[in-house]
């Protein structure tokens, strides 16, 4: 074993024994798998339907397999999922010591789905939530303990990001924002801090550049093709702003430059050609076309 692996039973102790995962999309999953190969969490992930609970199972199951067969983690891949447990029951969160939210990036939504989830943990428990901008002093309003929630922004894809964006509430407590950071380094990952602002650091600057490739796009200023390749060549971006728009979602996307625009003005606009690819279908890698074809 490198020592770059993990064993099933050798996590750094600075992370949570027990984690919960509201969501097994693509985030989530990636959230949970990263909890899973720090080496000692358990982690229960809560779907919304037995459909989704089963796709939730596979998709952490073969992010698994691949982190064996890369040698990152050590053992066999029935050790590392018995530590997983999916369900479709939010009481199942009850004994974890955090839970992250990673649902539809909806604000009513999240309040929602964050409000009930609290509603299920122990008062020693930490929560919060893996929103790329909105406001996690919103949220926290609608919370019993403000004090224990914050943001952490993980990064699409989440098994090889190495970022985590650590958001500070006003009413986020000094003891909780120490072990965020803990957290993320316990995972191997490099916590950002930053306080709660539209957007943030990460998606106000990445939406920004993502809306400008695309104005130039619709103005026929340059292919896609060939903006990702100056920003990759010229910038040293290791992923254009375009093909990461696609990674993301244009949909997603779409959400957050309405969102920023509401806050922040109308820098934030979202094209024309944004709007019409949405409404398209036209979503990304998810859909298989966005500015570049997956299909």
């Amino acid at each position: 074993m490198t020592d770059q692996q993990h064993t099933p039973d050798a996590a750094p102790s600075s992370v949570p024994a027990v984690v919960g995962v509201l969501g097994g999309g693509r985030m989530g999953g990636g959230i949970a798998h990263a909890f899973l190969v720090s080496g000692s969490s358990e982690v229960v992930v809560v779907e919304r339907d037995p459909r989704s609970a089963e796709a939730a199972r596979e998709r952490i199951e073969a992010d698994l397999a691949a982190s064996l067969d890369r040698g990152k983690i050590d053992g066999d891949l029935d050790e590392w999922a018995q530590r997983l447990t999916v369900t479709v029951d939010r009481a199942d969160f009850a004994r974890c010591d955090l839970v992250v939210e990673a649902v539809f990036e909806d604000m009513q939504v999240k309040i929602e789905a964050l409000t009930d989830v609290e509603a299920h943990l122990r008062e020693d428990a930490w929560l919060a939530s893996n929103t790329s901008s909105l406001s996690i002093d919103e949220i926290a309003s609608h919370l019993q303990r403000p004090e224990r929630f914050c943001g952490l922004h993980y990064f699409n894809p989440v098994p090889a990001s190495k970022l985590v964006e650590v958001v500070i509430g006003e009413q986020t407590g000094a003891e909780l924002q120490a072990l965020s950071t803990e957290w993320v380094r316990g995972l191997g990952k490099t916590p950002v801090v930053v306080k709660d602002a539209p957007g943030f650091a990460s998606s106000r600057l990445g939406v920004a550049i993502a809306l400008e490739a695309i104005r130039m796009v619709e103005e026929g200023v340059a292919s896609p093709e060939d903006i990702d390749a100056a920003m990759v060549l010229g910038y040293k971006f290791p992923v254009g702003p375009l093909a990461l728009t696609d990674i993301v979602g244009l949909d997603v996307r779409l959400g957050i430059a309405e969102y920023l625009e509401s806050q922040l003005g109308e820098r934030f606009a979202p094209p024309q050609l944004m709007r019409d690819m949405v409404a398209r279908g036209e979503l990304g890698r998810k859909s298989g076309k966005g500015f570049f074809d997956y299909r």
